[in-house]
């Protein structure tokens, strides 16, 4: 107990030290780095090990399988896009002429926390909910029709590039930029990219949407692995149940962008969780306990989340050679093989990105019942929340905090051992019927990305 309070001391007083952290990044490991998380990160490392052994020899693994629940008509599309863009417009003027505090601005809490942790944990669940939501489509078709436009520019042609550059954009302002809380900052950034994607999609047309617009692109991968899914065919709306992963097996193999994308989740997710260890930031030559501001590690992060993407994609592509390198021959060519294996590493890519934001949702969240609560800080109370009801202490109690690592090893573990049975599905499909040594290269690379992914949230860091 002596000790567990020496560190607690040592922890708190470090704190005081530090300069304020970036938004929705609250964190738990104060408490967590006095509990025993070695046994966690040896244990799912040889949890997934046997399994990728289990799937590798056993002659036969069955595949996830769904089935169809109802069918409806399909809602005018249009309708929701519309309301979003509607929603859009209220929350760039909160952005402009609200408050600047970020816990109290609509748009900040909507796009940090509705958005990017809630709206991901919900499409992983229910399927792509945004295919409804998105604010461009039902603007741009109207565009379009005024303009009498009918054919591109050739945009198309371009593939998924496009979204890969809105996506790493996207991560950069969020994990190396100055402001990205500010709600004004974070305003002139929201709509200049709407107007972008808006101008590109009517010259293109609103179909372009799936390919470039990098949110459209995220949350359709994002929804491949939910077990409740729906398809639009014929005008009419089916809705399945399945096998999480059961999408997975019925989608073409990936193209290089699309597979760029995927390894880009990846980079963004853990650069995310390591610019901010101990590790990180000795590497660098920063003191933890005397951190500075964003401005003077800002050309270190933008190499280092750009040399993180390319190493995922360098390791992810060695494995998948290597594997090729030890299976029979006539087995198919480094081209044809690469994009299905890359199908089976987003599973990876959802798992952790749920694991590694699921503190900021139980901690940010809370202050967005608040802005709902009393929206124009008039002091209301639509929901019956008292005054000052948003509060952290359940990360200074080992229970709660053991519960919230325990949850997102879980969701670590699970992921990656359905990553491990999609790759092996994935493998048979594309004709890589090779020696059971064929498949280690694969399996060990998943093996050390969950013992990563989990070091990466139990490890000292100063955010």
């Amino acid at each position: 107990m002596k000790v567990m309070a020496i560190r607690f001391m040592f922890l708190g007083l470090a704190a005081l030290g530090l300069p304020g952290v970036a938004f929705a990044h609250a964190t738990q490991r104060a408490v967590l780095h006095v509990l025993p998380t070695a046994p966690y990160v040896i244990g799912a490392g040889i949890a997934v090990a046997l399994s990728a052994l289990i799937v590798a020899f056993a002659p036969r693994v069955p595949a996830p399988r769904a089935v169809t629940l109802l069918s409806r008509p399909v809602v005018p599309r249009d309708i929701g896009s519309w309301l979003s863009a509607l929603l859009l417009v209220f929350l760039l003027a909160a952005g402009f002429f609200g408050s600047r505090d970020p816990y109290g601005n609509m748009l900040t809490l909507t796009v940090w926390v509705v958005l990017w942790v809630a709206l991901t944990l919900a499409v992983a669940v229910f399927g792509d909910l945004w295919r409804g939501l998105d604010p461009w489509s039902g603007p741009v078709r109207a565009a379009r029709r005024m303009l009498g436009l009918t054919g591109g520019v050739g945009l198309s042609r371009l593939g998924h590039w496009p979204a890969v550059a809105g996506y790493l954009a996207f991560a950069w302002f969020e994990i190396v930029s100055l402001a990205p809380a500010d709600p004004a900052v974070l305003a002139r950034t929201a709509l200049a990219y709407w107007l972008v994607v808006f101008a590109l999609a009517v010259a293109e047309g609103e179909h372009w949407l799936e390919k470039g617009e990098f949110l459209t692109v995220y949350f359709g991968f994002v929804s491949k692995i939910a077990p409740l899914w729906a398809e639009r065919r014929d005008g009419r709306l089916t809705f399945h149940l399945g096998w999480p992963g059961a999408q997975i097996l019925g989608m073409p193999p990936l193209s290089l962008s699309q597979a760029a994308f995927v390894t880009a989740i990846l980079a963004s997710v853990s650069f995310d969780g390591l610019h901010e260890t101990f590790w990180w930031l000795a590497r660098i030559g920063i003191n933890p306990l005397d951190v500075p501001g964003r401005s003077a590690v800002m050309g270190v992060n933008t190499a280092g989340l750009f040399l993180t993407w390319a190493a995922m994609a360098g390791l992810i592509a060695a494995a998948i050679r290597a594997e090729l390198a030890l299976s029979s021959p006539g087995a198919p060519r480094y081209a044809d093989a690469a994009g299905p294996y890359a199908l089976s590493f987003l599973p990876i890519a959802t798992g952790y990105h749920v694991a590694h934001y699921l503190v900021a949702l139980l901690t940010s969240g809370q202050y967005v019942l608040v802005a709902l609560n009393d929206p124009f800080d008039l002091g209301w109370a639509l929901l019956g929340l008292p005054e000052h009801w948003v509060g952290f202490g359940f990360l200074a109690r080992e229970s709660s905090v053991r519960l919230i690592w325990q949850a997102q090893w879980a969701i670590i573990l699970t992921a990656h051992l359905l990553a491990v049975l999609l790759a092996a599905h994935l493998a048979r499909r594309s004709g890589l019927e090779h020696r059971r040594i064929a498949q280690l290269p694969v399996a060990v690379l998943m093996v050390l990305y969950t013992v990563f992914g989990l070091w990466l949230l139990s490890a000292p860091a100063a955010g």
